[in-house]
C-alpha cells in the first residue's frame, strides 16, 4: 500500500500532545483562502511511500515521542487517503504509539473511514465556520460533513480538539461564534478548544504557484481579537 505524503516534520510540538512525529499527507478536497499549504492540494503530487517506509521513519523517533506523545498526520487532507492510514495505524498501535488526525472532517462517513476513525486516539478537529453560506465562501464546500461527522466522533467516544481559524471580518462575527460555542457544548469528547489566529505566512506559496492570494488586503487576527472570540465563546 502506498500513499502520497508531501513531508514529515520529525519533532513537531503543536500538533497534539506533547512530541508528535507529524507527517502532512498530499491531495485535498477543499479549497481554503488562508491555506497556508497550497502546494498540499493537488492529490498527484508529493512523494509515493510505502506503509513500511513511513513506519521505519517514525520507529526512529520513538524513543522521543513516548510515552506522552505520538504520530500526527496532517494534511492536505489526510482522510482521502484512509488506505494507507488504516495500515499504518495498525502498525502504529501493535508499537503502543499514539495517533492523531488533523482533519476538517469533510468527508463521507463510509466504513473505511469508520475503521480509521477506530484506530485514532484523537482527532484535532478544524471547524471551518459554523455559517455555513460563510464556510461555502471561504473554503468551497458546504460545512454540513464536518459537523455530521464532529457528531460521530462524539456519539462514539472519540476524544477531540476543536480548532477555529480566527480570520478578521470573515469567521469572526459574535452570532457566528455563539453557534459556534453552542453547538459544541453538545459534543461528547471535547478535550480542547483553540482559536487559532490567521495569519499570511503561506501567502509566498500561492505566489510560488504563480496564483493569486485570495485574501490578499485583509489583515491578520492579533491577541486582541482571539481575546474577544474566547470571550464570546466562554472560552478561558
Amino acid at each position: 500500500m502506498k500513499g502520497r505524503i508531501h513531508s514529515f516534520e520529525s519533532l513537531g510540538a503543536v500538533d497534539g500532545p506533547g512530541l508528535r512525529y507529524v507527517i502532512f499527507m498530499q491531495g485535498c478536497n477543499l479549497k481554503c483562502k488562508y491555506c497556508q499549504n497550497r502546494d498540499t492540494w493537488d492529490i498527484h503530487g508529493g512523494e509515493e511511500y510505502d506503509v513500511e517506509e513511513v513506519f521505519e521513519k517514525i520507529l526512529r523517533y520513538k524513543n522521543y515521542i513516548t510515552p506522552n506523545g505520538g504520530v500526527t498526520i496532517s494534511g492536505g487532507e489526510p482522510l482521502l487517503q484512509s488506505k494507507f492510514l488504516i495500515e499504518l495505524f495498525k502498525k502504529l498501535k501493535k508499537e503502543n504509539i499514539s495517533t492523531c488526525i488533523d482533519t476538517s472532517g469533510n468527508v463521507a462517513l463510509t466504513d473505511e473511514i469508520k475503521e480509521l476513525i477506530d484506530l485514532t486516539d484523537l482527532f484535532l478537529l478544524d471547524i471551518k465556520c459554523i455559517n455555513d453560506d460563510i464556510c461555502k465562501d471561504l473554503v468551497g464546500v458546504s460545512n454540513k460533513r464536518e459537523l455530521e461527522f464532529a457528531r460521530y466522533l462524539s456519539d462514539n467516544g472519540k476524544k477531540m480538539w476543536i480548532r477555529q481559524v480566527l480570520v478578521p471580518t470573515i469567521t469572526d462575527k459574535e452570532e457566528d461564534l455563539n453557534k459556534l460555542s453552542e453547538f459544541i457544548h453538545t459534543l461528547n469528547g471535547v478535550e480542547k478548544v483553540e482559536i487559532l489566529k490567521y495569519h499570511d505566512l503561506g501567502k509566498f506559496k500561492w505566489e510560488n504557484l504563480k496564483l493569486k492570494y485570495p485574501l490578499d488586503g485583509y489583515r491578520t487576527a492579533n491577541e486582541e481579537d482571539v481575546k474577544r472570540a474566547k470571550e464570546i465563546m466562554g472560552l478561558k
